[in-house]
């Protein structure tokens, strides 16, 4: 089994600064939001593509990180990333127009950071059992604290050497994610033994094959997988969870949810400067957001390893992203800053409470094993609501002259994710009720059972699992 310890803290270090490079340094993209608005002259539905362009990037090649994570190493991804990000961030400064930033910043910089975080995030659910929540927590919180201290600093930064001077700087900090690489050594687990190669070899290759491969694989394990049937059967291995009802579910219910929280980071600066809050008052409140971000981070990651709340982790996933989206519908009316201030607070805590449980929720759908793959595809699903909705909010904004619309879209499809989860778990537990009693009802007609056919009408509702179990009562029954 996992430590759940030693090694493993080095590990929740390494991805609490990959969160710090990577989701901190986005979301401060929205700092540069109104620089590059002056600089180039564009509305907000044109400026906002490059933030949603970054999340997008992000996002969608998370499986790409994934990939090259589970196929060659961890290391050599997150150092990869690091240098592709700090690339991206350097030609960012130089830009001179939004398409030349939509590519550096938007694409290169984003696929930077995909390769960065999924591995990081996976990495965690393999050195934690016990302390998975927590261990997450911490991980996550790398986003809040990031924000909390990156905010200000890029608000000075862009003061004292301008929008380009600031990001040429951030460049050079990303390259801290080539550090965090180095820190995940691999670790093998009992479940991670299933879609080795030897038993890939015994399915697929002739004996004179194997024998070739074995040769093949003291020069590099990576021609092993390059086999074309090895590579369908690990394919089909680790995404043999996307057809799990349960996994379908939390699918679309990412998407709504990612839908409503992204617009928020990129226009939050914006509108508090809309309603008259200073700039600097409006930079403090995006570092509330992420300071609060971080206590909602670790302590939800703490409650949720709690005896009496482990069981309960989807409810509390359900009801922070309810909150969320119960503050995006309320945000409208708040017209000042002291009144934006309490709202800065409820959200982050929210914010940073679901975002730990994302990981921990995937791994109680699809399991250990799965985890690193099944995130993977959890992030590329944020993806598209993540290049969709800043344009979207920022076209309704251009178009109704405030941003009502945008933020009552927003809350009312982050509530709408969480009773989409709310109701698949409520129809699991009839489900499972249904089934509880039924074979109950069995266990006091077994006499009658000496016959299958009795048997098998009783139980047409069942699942095939249930009519094995079934049958094996049966069979008992007319042994007697």
């Amino acid at each position: 089994g996992p430590p759940d310890g030693g090694w493993g803290w080095m590990i929740v270090a390494g991805c609490f600064l990959v969160t710090i490079c990577t989701r901190a340094v986005t979301r401060c993209i929205s700092i540069f939001f109104v620089e590059f608005q002056a600089y180039f002259g564009q509305d907000y539905a044109r400026t906002a593509w490059i933030h949603s362009i970054v999340d997008c990037s992000t996002m969608l090649c998370a499986p790409l990180g994934s990939l090259i994570s589970n196929h060659v190493s961890c290391q050599v991804g997150i150092m990869l990333g690091g240098l592709l990000a700090s690339t991206g961030l350097i030609l960012s400064s130089f830009a001179t127009s939004l398409e030349h930033l939509y590519l550096s910043l938007g694409v290169l910089t984003g696929l930077g950071f995909a390769l960065c975080y999924s591995p990081a995030i996976a990495m965690v659910g393999k050195y934690f059992n016990k302390r998975k929540a927590l261990a997450y927590g911490i991980a996550m919180s790398g986003s809040g604290i990031g924000t909390f201290i990156l905010a200000p600093v890029v608000q000075l930064l862009i003061e004292h050497f301008s929008w380009r001077g600031a990001l040429l700087i951030l460049g050079g900090f990303v390259l801290n994610l080539c550090v965090c690489g180095a820190l995940m050594r691999p670790i093998a687990l009992k479940e991670d033994h299933k879609t080795t190669p030897e038993f890939i070899e015994q399915d697929f290759v002739s004996k004179a094959q194997k024998r070739d491969l074995k040769r093949m694989s003291i020069c590099s394990p990576l021609i092993k997988v390059w086999s074309h049937e090895c590579l369908c059967y690990c394919s089909w291995k680790e995404y043999d969870f996307l057809l799990m009802p349960g996994f379908m579910v939390l699918a679309v219910s990412v998407l709504f949810m990612a839908y409503g929280c992204s617009p928020l980071f990129v226009y939050l600066v914006p509108y508090a400067l809309s309603v008259g809050v200073s700039h600097h008052q409006a930079a403090f409140l995006m570092s509330i957001l992420g300071v609060i971000d971080i206590i909602g981070n670790i302590t939800f990651g703490w409650l949720t390893d709690r005896r009496c709340l482990k069981e309960h982790r989807h409810f509390c996933y359900l009801f922070a992203v309810g909150m969320d989206g119960l503050c995006c519908l309320f945000l409208p009316v708040l017209q000042n800053f002291p009144l934006l201030l309490p709202f800065s607070f409820t959200f982050g805590y929210f914010d940073g409470a679901y975002v730990t449980l994302i990981p921990v929720v995937t791994a109680d759908v699809v399991g250990t094993s799965s985890l690193s793959s099944a995130l993977g595809v959890v992030y590329f699903l944020h993806a598209i609501p993540y290049l969709v909705s800043p344009p979207v909010a920022g076209w309704l904004v251009d178009a109704t002259g405030n941003y009502t619309a945008s933020f009552l879209l927003c809350g009312f499809s982050m509530i709408l994710s969480s009773m989409l989860l709310c109701f698949a778990r409520l129809a699991k537990k009839i489900k499972r009720t249904h089934l509880q009693s039924l074979i109950n009802d069995t266990g006091t007609k077994q006499h009658i059972w000496t016959n299958g056919a009795i048997a098998y009408s009783v139980t047409a509702e069942l699942d095939q699992k249930d009519l094995e179990f079934l049958s094996v009562d049966t069979n008992s029954c007319g042994n007697r």
